[in-house]
């Protein structure tokens, strides 16, 4: 158990923002906290620390909670993945993604003319497996069952939630994607639009869903009724994903890889996530000195995004289900491979590299320590803005289109096919030092999310910005050929990005939020930092 420390060094808590400005401070606590994308979210994961729940136990509550209040970012139809950091032990992680159907092939897509599967494809739909790996995290590292974890997000689809601002924006996005399935319109529609902020929804079919899962466990989620109406909803549009995929789904713990930058192991999760570009991009990044750069200015936000086209580049040619992959992980995380990568970066022009990704913002990620310095690094989605769009009608079950993220090219270490798990964007991660955990974090936003990992850590290393103020500052990520910026990226820098050769636009949301907790082990203190972007808190106790 971790005490707090009457006395702390003062010196070590520089006020790093102006106070005649809006914004805010980092969360500072003692005995436990949360930082999720939604406030009630984070009340329900530190309700349950409070009730005697380790990290793992308040982590599962609240991302479940999270699949009713923010139906557009996740959801019991997706996946997840999850790194846990206990003191003298080594990290633990597991990957909770599912697969293609056994029947898929890519050579049958093709012979249909389908080159590439789009969003809105029920080519797209994966296996869920988020409601399996919530599970297996709570029976390996939690206190309590899915029965009682599941007990606010049941609460709160059964008796009602307030939209926030944020949510209700999301939402009114996928009004068409909605409005074009039945199941959907029924379910998260009412008279045919989308709520209002401040307006309370409720979703009987989805508590009754979380009930069963609840009594039953996954069995009752991935067998059965549940099952049953998720098979037949995809069946009747031509997808191939049935009941004996989703009876055979597990998940599995992964070994977690890392990197260290500049003393920091960053930890993340092995492929099929993404994890990997984060790593390589900070490898290149380590070859340029960067902390006497302007952290807003362009020079910074150019070696940036060169850096990070090289990785996804590299992402995009081997990363894949690792038991496809034809590259060993260890040769793209070795250092020697990024220091080739970084001789390629021209500090005063933009590199000629093909097409890069398009972000999302349709996820959400938290992140929890509790009192003996469990830190749980948790991330859930259903990939686009409520997935593909389709509901399974009598369940309320938002299906995901993962998928996507899949080529259709038998020859590609991604290419769809039986049984397959696609490429991954959603990443959790943890900062190790001496062995011990010093930071848990991650953000959203799609393909955005490794550019957005080194973002903050460079922010904390190499700018010494507290949690907050690293999550807070302006981004800006590569939208095809186009550097999108956010608002609060200066009018110089801009002008400084487009001398190297870039071309810029603001982007009309701002790329997905993050969350952080940093662990201070000498004074016994928890630091945590939560997005606005996203409506985010940050609590502790």
């Amino acid at each position: 158990m971790s005490t707090c420390r009457k006395e702390p060094r003062s010196e070590n808590f520089i006020v790093t923002r102006n106070f005649h400005l809006p914004g805010r401070s980092p969360v500072i606590a003692c005995e436990g906290m949360a930082a999720t994308s939604h406030p009630l979210a984070t009340h329900a994961a530190i309700e349950t620390l409070r009730a005697g729940g380790t990290a793992a136990d308040a982590a599962v509550a609240a991302v479940a909670l999270l699949g009713v209040v923010e139906p557009a970012m996740t959801g019991i139809g997706g996946d997840c993945f999850c790194l846990v950091a206990k003191p003298g032990a080594p990290v633990w992680g597991y990957n909770g993604s599912g697969g293609a159907a056994a029947a898929m092939r890519a050579e049958a897509l093709l012979d249909k003319g389908i080159k590439a599967i789009g969003l809105d494809s029920i080519h797209a739909v994966t296996v869920p497996g988020a409601v399996e790996a919530w599970a297996r995290v709570l029976e390996a590292h939690g206190r309590f069952g899915l029965d009682r974890a599941l007990q606010p997000a049941i609460r709160y689809a059964q008796e009602g939630f307030p939209v926030s601002p944020r949510v209700a924006v999301d939402w009114a996005g996928g009004l068409e994607k909605l409005r074009a399935d039945p199941g959907a319109a029924r379910h998260y529609l009412f008279d045919g639009r989308p709520p209002a902020v401040g307006d309370v929804v409720r979703f009987p079919a989805l508590a009754a869903t979380l009930e069963a899962i609840a009594a039953g466990g996954p069995r009752a989620f991935y067998q059965g009724p549940i099952a049953q109406d998720i098979a037949t909803t995809i069946a009747a549009r031509g997808g191939l994903v049935d009941e004996a995929d989703l009876a055979r789904h597990r998940g599995e713990p992964a070994e977690p890889i890392s990197s260290n930058y500049r003393g920091l192991d960053v930890v993340e999760l092995p492929p099929n996530g993404q994890g990997i570009t984060a790593l390589v991009l900070l490898n290149i990044l380590e070859r340029f000195e960067l902390s006497g750069l302007d952290p807003l200015g362009p020079e910074r936000f150019h070696l940036s995004l060169e850096a990070a086209r090289l990785a996804y580049a590299t992402r995009d040619t081997h990363v894949a289900d690792p038991r496809f992959m034809q590259t060993p992980v260890a040769s793209l995380a070795d250092k020697a491979f990024a220091r080739a990568l970084a001789t390629r970066i021209d500090r005063s022009r933009r590199l000629e590299l093909s097409t890069g990704p398009l972000p999302s913002s349709d996820t959400v990620y938290l992140t929890v320590v509790d009192r003996d310095r469990m830190a749980v690094s948790f991330i859930n989605s259903l990939y686009a803005g409520f997935g593909v769009g389709i509901c399974a009608p009598v369940s309320g079950v938002m299906l995901q289109n993962r998928g996507a993220c899949f080529v259709v090219d038998p020859g590609h270490p991604n290419s769809i096919g039986p049984g397959k798990r696609p490429l991954h964007t959603i990443i959790p991660a943890l900062g190790m030092r001496d062995g011990r955990c010093e930071l848990a974090f991650g953000v959203m936003g799609g393909h955005y999310q490794a550019m957005g990992h080194a973002h903050v850590v460079l922010n904390m290393i190499d700018y010494d910005m507290d949690v907050q103020a690293a999550i807070d500052a302006p981004r800006a990520f590569f939208e095809g050929d186009t550097i999108m910026v956010e608002r609060g990226v200066a009018a110089a820098t801009v002008k400084g990005l487009e001398s190297r050769g870039h071309k810029v636009a603001v982007r009309p949301l701002p790329f997905g939020g993050g969350q952080a907790i940093r662990i201070d082990w000498d004074r016994g203190v928890l630091i945590g930092g939560s997005d606005p972007r996203k409506d985010g808190l940050a609590l502790g106790y």
